[in-house]
């Protein structure tokens, strides 16, 4: 199919974008990379009367270490966040996330102020962002705002921006972890996640002192399971240890039935994804995983 009629418009300011919008009166959608916006319209599943391209927007594309955060330009794409240093001492966990977000060809278009505003509750970077306690920030006519990335999403595909607002950077803090695991099944390399778990830990002497849990595939947007991080606090590396956490997991989380998969199904892939991410997080605490 082809995309509905609608006007385009490839601003080379922020401000100019946002007035775009505002002018569109509810009827604007932003493209930043279109890996997702481009099939909607082709579909008709979205019918925009004005869609404003931020490809023409400088600045909006970069990784910057800020101490104890890292900040990421909303046009930044995939690619980058996949093959950058940077993050892959800094913030693991979503260095480890890239490789398994679509195929090579999306990575090369799709930018991470696309996909986080997408709001999928499959897609790696929503989660991510969630599991990191990011900062979202966006901008409108009423000026810029921070948003925590656990009240951004609201429901499957759906965020609290308002219709004029634009994301155009998202703040990631660095998590001070000696232990790590990101574990994900698809269908098919590259499909959208039937279930995902990314997991932190810090230890001192063998005990686990933190940790943090997020996961997604398992409700209309990505979680924190806050139980699930309760219940490895102050466990040790035993197989006890590791059947409690991911019955916590199970516990946490009341995943939907559908034609991939059914809410059960997803309950114990997404349990025993635990235990293997745990697994690989305690190896990394004593130097044993790469």
């Amino acid at each position: 199919m082809k995309p509905a009629r609608f006007d385009y418009v490839a601003p080379t300011t922020l401000d100019a974008a946002i007035k775009a919008l505002v002018a569109a009166n509810g009827e604007g959608k932003v493209m930043a990379g279109g890996q997702s916006l481009m099939p909607l319209l082709n579909l008709r599943l979205s019918r925009p009367a004005l869609v404003v391209d931020l490809m023409k927007v400088p600045g909006l594309s970069f990784i910057e270490d800020r101490g104890k955060t890292i900040a990421i330009g909303a046009l930044t794409r995939h690619v980058e966040l996949e093959q950058s240093e940077l993050l892959a001492r800094k913030l693991p966990v979503m260095s480890a996330a890239m490789r398994y977000v679509a195929h090579l060809a999306i990575r090369n278009r799709g930018t991470i102020g696309g996909s986080i505003s997408h709001a999928d509750p499959a897609a790696e970077l929503p989660m991510l962002a969630v599991f990191h306690g990011a900062t979202i920030r966006a901008r409108g006519p009423n000026g810029a705002r921070a948003i925590p990335a656990e009240e951004f999403f609201v429901a499957a595909l759906t965020t609290c921006l308002e219709a004029e607002e634009i994301v155009y950077e998202v703040e990631f803090p660095v998590l001070h972890s000696v232990g790590w695991g990101f574990e994900e099944v698809s269908r098919r390399f590259g499909d959208f996640a039937l279930a995902c778990i990314a997991l932190s830990i810090e230890c001192r002497e063998g005990v686990i002192g933190a940790a943090r849990v997020g996961a997604m595939g398992i409700d209309d947007t990505p979680r924190r399971l806050r139980d699930a991080e309760a219940a490895l606090v102050n466990t040790r590396r035993e197989a006890a240890a590791s059947a409690r956490f991911a019955e916590a997991v199970r516990n946490s989380v009341s995943p939907p039935s559908d034609l991939h998969g059914s809410s059960e199904y997803r309950r114990s892939l997404i349990g025993a994804l635990a235990q293997r991410a745990l697994a690989t997080a305690w190896a990394r605490t004593v130097g044993e995983a790469t």
